[in-house]
């Protein structure tokens, strides 16, 4: 289950905050401080059709489970390794006559696993599943009624030969999940494909500026450092993605985890100037600031509502017509301006208005250096993206410039055995290559590139989403 490495950190008691992990030796940038398997792992509901119940690789063709027809795997060799997390899963499906949803999936399989384990330390393990936080203390009434909804159905599912837990012990399981569920992504890391409980990880603590980064890679997660921790240092991730104002944040971890931050960054306001920058020369009266954040929120729902009905070509012209308003007011690293930067560069990509894209592209990378912390996961993706609306603009030197700083970011957070840095170093040697004859011999150089798009090598640009970004920590919607 654990990976060998957990001499590399030691549980302790952080002030204000209860347990949380730090390091016993020195650590530099992209060194992997720990790997985890899960303890117990599903996958969405919304993709158990595409994706394997085993490795969590989506796939072209599966392998059905022919007794409950519900679980899907690569081939037998998964199937086999999954027998023991399915066999009363398989059970219990067929009996219950339908699926339930991944949370009562998720509960079932960690308490099996307790029923053939038993409550205590397996190998390798720091924390045992039943000394994980489950804050349903802290539950608001909504959460305390679909938590009974959950328990319901989990007593109806659940086998009645298994072993009969207390509606306390189900109640805590569940409170475990919700506020310990960490998303499991696809092979390339691209999309979020289930959730998964990961005891260890549990115990690593949020700063909004943290010293490390979590990745799902090839079946395990892996404890990142994103740059020189010293030995006795606490070890932290973030829970969150940064790109908000300290209120903003502050407001969320509440509401989903339960705690007050009191990271620096939140305790000190960092960045928050940045994140709600406005133009300087002229400055613009702070009630044109507000009606142009009242204009933003507002094109927003409208551009989630054309997003939602595939109405692309609306949700271009909204972007536009923001951007222009926004451009007296607004400072390059305004929030609302990188959303806007963020959502029409993405659009124009999949349209293949590439020109226009990368213009907005590179503006949004602009903005996004001067407020993530260098080596962060998100921004690394970000800049990936950009690089290659630029090269599909035909702007190769930017195009390669972005590519390696790209590259850069992902050997520290994904590693260089990670699938989409694999994909980020050949599309490096590609454009290389192809800014070298573009010096050279530009005519040569576009002969070569219409070969090349007419392969199409480098297409990534998938269908856009209204769905953000995979976050670390699933939480249940």
């Amino acid at each position: 289950m654990t990976i060998g490495r957990m001499e590399n950190v030691e549980v302790f008691t952080a002030e204000g905050k209860g347990r949380g992990l730090k390091a016993t030796k020195e650590f530099w940038a992209a060194d992997i401080i720990f790997a985890e398997r899960a303890y117990s792992a599903v996958v969405f509901d919304s993709l158990v059709n595409f994706v394997c119940h085993t490795c969590f690789k989506r796939q072209e063709k599966l392998h059905r489970c022919g007794q409950c027809k519900f679980a899907h795997y690569c081939d037998r060799t998964c199937q086999k390794d999954a027998w023991l997390n399915h066999k009363n899963e398989c059970l219990a499906i067929k009996r219950y006559g339908k699926v339930p949803n991944e949370n009562i999936r998720l509960a079932a399989r960690i308490m099996w696993r307790v029923e053939r384990e038993g409550t205590g330390l397996t190998e390798g393990c720091l924390v045992s599943v039943d000394d994980l936080q489950n804050h349903v203390e802290h539950f608001g009434e909504e959460e305390q009624k679909e938590l009974r909804v959950d328990v319901d159905t989990f007593l109806q599912y659940w086998l009645p030969q298994s072993q009969q837990f207390s509606m306390q012990y189900i109640s805590h399981i569940f409170g475990v999940i919700n506020c310990n569920g960490f998303t499991l992504s696809d092979q390339r890391g691209l999309q979020a494909v289930g959730v998964g409980i990961f005891p260890n990880l549990g115990l690593v603590n949020h700063d909004c500026w943290p010293n490390c980064t979590v990745i799902f890679n090839n079946g395990k997660i892996e404890l990142r450092a994103l740059g020189k921790i010293s030995e006795g240092e606490e070890l932290t991730v973030s829970y969150i993605d940064f790109l908000n104002v300290s209120e903003e944040r502050k407001r969320q971890l509440k509401k989903q985890y339960y705690f007050d931050c009191a990271c620096e960054h939140c305790q000190k306001k960092l960045k928050d100037d940045l994140f709600l920058g406005v133009k300087d020369n002229p400055k613009p009266s702070q009630e044109v600031v507000k009606e142009m954040i009242r204009f933003s929120k507002d094109t927003l729902e409208k551009i989630d509502k054309a997003r939602s009905e595939g109405l692309y070509h609306e949700v271009v012209k909204l972007c536009r017509e923001c951007l222009q308003k926004q451009e007296p007011v607004f400072a390059d690293t305004n929030i609302y301006t990188l959303r806007m930067l963020s959502i029409v560069s993405e659009v124009l990509s999949y349209l293949q208005a590439f020109e226009e894209a990368s213009f907005y592209a590179r503006r949004m990378v602009d903005g996004y250096m001067k407020l993530y912390h260098p080596n962060n996961a998100q921004l690394g993706m970000a800049v990936m993206r950009a690089g290659l609306t630029n090269w599909h603009a035909g702007n190769i030197e930017v195009g390669h410039g972005m590519i390696c700083k790209a590259y850069a970011i992902l050997l520290v957070t994904h590693g260089p055995s990670h699938p989409i840095t694999k994909d980020l170093e050949a599309m490096r040697v590609q454009t290389e290559m192809e800014l070298r004859m573009f010096r050279q011999n530009e005519f040569m150089y576009y002969k070569m590139r219409e070969a090349a798009l007419n392969n199409q090598p480098m297409q990534v640009m998938a269908e856009p989403s209204n769905e953000p970004a995979p976050a670390l920590f699933h939480k249940k919607q």
